[in-house]
């Protein structure tokens, strides 16, 4: 068990890399457009510069952002000492720091896990949860935020979403560009004009399906994580069965930190089964049933 956790911890801390040059050829073919069609290259030059710039601070400050956004408070250990002890006991197991505590104020079941590394975390959860879950049920969900920390998923994810939100900018205002470019008609070749288009059309396409396939894979590895983390398969499919039955979205919706969750917490739509950051509940449980056989 423990050479498989080094080799997922090695393989996501390989994927942030990858994900990272992704999005950095993503972002430079953007400011490359911009460049061609304001016929600056200095443009290029700048648009990497920023970016760079915006995935430094994204890196060091996007947790206390994400807090901040989930409107989530400090939690209180005397008054939520069940939150704490269950916390505790999991970060002793899973050999990492204890992360901060934050209690967000929705009767909505959710949770969500935040930070660069282990030991720079916080754990959110919301009344709702900490209401309907009862000690066994809360220790999973728990464990598999916990899985998150441990496995440096809450690094991949804050990466990629931060990374997903400046392609989606960047893209807006390509188009603005594009659609107020007064470069002389000779050099607007219909060819040239259409590639542009259809590029910053779909960067921000490709860099949602890139979220969606981290974040789907991520949730069905901490469920697995969970499951180990606490031996108790049983009591995560017991959560996830009534996060489903419970589930409803949040007041405080955010669709740019809603793959964080351990459920989506925004409204359903008729795409959402598609475009969802989550798989369904069904799936993961499915998979849970199949780890205990």
């Amino acid at each position: 068990m423990a050479t498989a956790l080094h080799k997922q911890i090695t393989q996501n801390k390989i994927n942030t890399i990858l994900i990272m040059l992704i999005f950095v050829a993503i972002i430079g073919l953007i400011g490359w457009l911009f460049a061609w069609l304001a016929n600056n290259s200095a443009i290029l030059i700048w648009c990497i510069v920023i970016s760079a710039a915006y995935a430094v601070f994204q890196y060091f400050f996007s947790d206390k952002l994400a807090i901040m956004s989930a409107g989530a408070k400090d939690a209180d250990e005397d008054e939520h000492s069940r939150y704490f002890r269950i916390v505790k006991k999991l970060a002793e197991d899973a050999k990492v720091p204890m992360p901060r505590l934050y209690v967000i104020n929705d009767s909505a079941p959710n949770a969500f896990a935040t930070g660069r590394d282990p030991e720079h975390a916080a754990l959110a959860v919301t009344s709702g949860l900490l209401d309907i879950m009862d000690d066994r049920e809360l220790r999973a969900v728990l464990g598999h935020e916990m899985s998150h920390v441990r496995n440096y998923d809450i690094r991949i994810s804050m990466i990629t979403f931060g990374l997903v939100m400046l392609v989606g900018l960047l893209s807006d205002f390509g188009l603005r560009v594009l659609w107020y470019s007064d470069r002389d008609e000779e050099d607007n070749s219909p060819i040239g004009m259409l590639f542009v288009l259809i590029v910053l059309v779909l960067s921000p396409i490709l860099a949602t399906i890139v979220k969606m396939a981290v974040s789907r894979q991520r949730e069905y590895l901490a469920d697995a994580s969970s499951a180990s983390l606490t031996g108790d398969a049983d009591g995560m499919i017991d959560a996830l069965r009534k996060l489903d039955a419970h589930n409803r979205p949040m007041h405080q919706q955010n669709v740019a930190t809603e793959a964080m969750y351990i459920s989506n917490p925004l409204k359903k739509s008729v795409l959402s089964r598609f475009f969802s950051t989550h798989p369904p509940i069904e799936a993961r449980i499915e998979r849970l049933e199949s780890v205990k056989k």
